[in-house]
């Protein structure tokens, strides 16, 4: 069977290359419109585009011979995974492709901005001769704190300790051991913020990201740091930034990425600040980038073309599993349990046990993809799916022993998560009680019933009149209603563990505030809205 590719984005030329060698026809019209794209979008099996072309639910219906889609590097933002998924077309990335060139960039942004090189290059050009004003320091000896241990960060760390520098990380999915290998100490993020002289990121945007440096949080801040973002735009608090330099908690900011690209007005006045050093985002920018993720698109296109390999799918397996009715509810609660875990567990966990009973034994190496998924979503690129995440778990040293059983004592199915290392919380349990109904069943030993949606106050107390009323009047002062509650203990006045419904979310006070009850521990909020 002959194929048909369009090349959009000016993706470079080997792309074209590598596809006639595999005797697959592309073509390379340059820039369309909208119109134009829409006209001719259903002649082709393959589209490979970068960041510019949006790949949205309204162009893939004129596509109805398209059977993948190649982004020609690493975020996929620009394209409808779900869309492209209930049409059964295969989207694939490039994520190692730009590995090198974003580190390096992020490396060039600390030596920059630590020697003032784009203000005195200024300066020089415009007939100046300054040398006092451009006065920098040395990174030798700096501290460097890493928020992601991924393959960037991980790249990044390894260039700047040979600078001579100290590097820390938080990561809560990095083991030690990678870590050490790098000569890397894993820490808190609160120890990272108030120690680290310069702090670079490389994590995506998630709600724990969003706004990880703002006037909110400057008084854990090392007075005079610099950062550095060639990840994603919103990690840092842009409309911040500014006056943080000005009260000189910060001492420089140098950025690739910004919330909006291009910049709104708002941020170009940021941008502004003499103290801030900026680039339209050249993190992928080199010709060995675009070369290499080119080179790599098309080779896997093609693979998935002739149905030899799959390697770099978004959602290969989703695709697989969509007229799959009986695996699905599985890997719902998979990954719910997952998510609910890594809440309930926030320890730096490497060693993780999954247990399977009954019928879902059969789907168990789909269902651990769909735990890890639940588990490190949080804290990698958006396009995490149940075919990268092992691969992500195995970056970070995890090590995953799967246990499958026949039968249960008291559940036709049951997925179980241990954490035999964890000091507060050591096994989860859930199953499925109906259509749609995901139920933890057990947690270390103690028989309740929690539904998996939603948010959840989760702790352990000590069972003795009271408790219970000494939590809802906490609530109850905020405003915040309790939709359903489960109790488990071992024995009458032993421990036990409570697990509340409530109907929005709760801020870290309000947690801390009932954490520092008599008779409470181990206090976790979990969401799954």
């Amino acid at each position: 069977m002959s194929f048909s590719v369009l090349l959009l984005d000016n993706v470079d030329s080997v792309c074209k290359h590598v596809f006639e060698q595999r005797g697959i026809k592309a073509v390379q019209p340059g820039t369309l419109t909208l119109e134009e794209l829409n006209a001719c979008i259903g002649e082709y099996d393959g589209l490979v585009v970068r960041s510019a072309t949006k790949v949205t639910s309204e162009l893939l219906q004129h596509a109805p011979k398209l059977k993948v889609i190649g982004r020609a590097g690493v975020g996929v933002d620009n394209i409808d995974i779900p869309a492209s998924t209930a049409k059964g077309v295969l989207v694939m990335n490039t994520p190692d492709g730009n590995t090198i060139s974003t580190a390096e960039h992020t490396c060039g942004l600390i030596i920059a901005m630590s020697r003032n090189i784009p203000e005195a290059v200024q300066t020089v050009k415009g007939g100046g001769w300054n040398r006092k004003a451009y006065m920098g320091i040395e990174v030798h000896g700096k501290t460097l704190g890493v928020v992601g241990l991924g393959k960037i960060g991980s790249e990044v760390a390894r260039r700047m300790k040979v600078f001579g520098m100290e590097i820390i990380s938080y990561d809560p999915f990095s083991t030690e051991e990678h870590a050490q290998n790098l000569g890397v100490k894993l820490v808190e993020l609160e120890e990272l913020l108030s120690t680290s002289d310069y702090v670079t990121v490389h994590t995506p945007l998630t709600e724990k990201t969003k706004g990880l440096i703002s006037l909110e949080n400057k008084e854990g801040l090392k007075k005079g740091m610099r950062l550095v973002n060639c990840a994603r735009g919103g990690i840092y608090e842009e409309a911040d930034l500014a006056q943080l330099l000005d009260e000189g908690v910060l001492g420089g900011v140098a950025l690739d990425v910004y919330s909006t690209e291009p910049p709104t007005e708002e941020i170009y006045q940021m941008l502004a600040h003499p103290k801030v050093i900026c680039t339209p985002h050249l993190g992928a920018s080199t010709e060995e980038a675009q070369e290499k993720v080119a080179e790599q698109i098309a080779a896997q296109m093609a693979d998935a073309l002739e149905n030899t390999n799959y390697k770099g799918s978004i959602n290969g397996k989703s695709i697989a599993l969509l007229t799959n009715k009986e695996v699905q509810p599985y890997l719902i609660l998979a990954e719910k349990l997952g998510k609910a875990m890594v809440q309930l567990s926030p320890e730096q966990t490497s060693e993780l046990e999954f247990e399977y009973a009954g019928d879902c034994t059969k789907y168990a190496d789909v269902l651990t993809d769909g735990i890890l998924k639940g588990i490190i979503s949080e804290y990698v690129d958006d396009s995490i799916n149940l075919i990268n995440a092992r691969v992500y778990a195995d970056e970070r040293g995890f090590e995953i022993k799967e246990v499958t059983s026949n039968k249960t004592k008291t559940f036709s199915d049951l997925i179980t998560i241990r954490m035999p290392k964890n000091e507060e919380y050591k096994s989860i349990s859930a199953t499925i009680f109906g259509d749609g109904d995901y139920r933890v069943v057990d947690i270390d030993g103690y028989g309740l019933e929690m539904r998996l949606e939603g948010d959840l106050l989760l702790y352990q107390n000590e069972d003795k009149p009271g408790m219970l009323a000494s939590v809802s009047g906490a609530l109850a002062k905020e405003s915040i209603n309790i939709g359903a509650l489960s109790l488990g203990r071992a024995s009458k006045g032993s421990n036990a563990i409570t697990a509340v419904a409530v109907d929005r979310k709760l801020s870290q006070e309000e947690t801390q505030n009932i954490q520092g009850m008599d008779g409470v521990k181990a206090l976790r909020f979990i969401s799954l809205s």
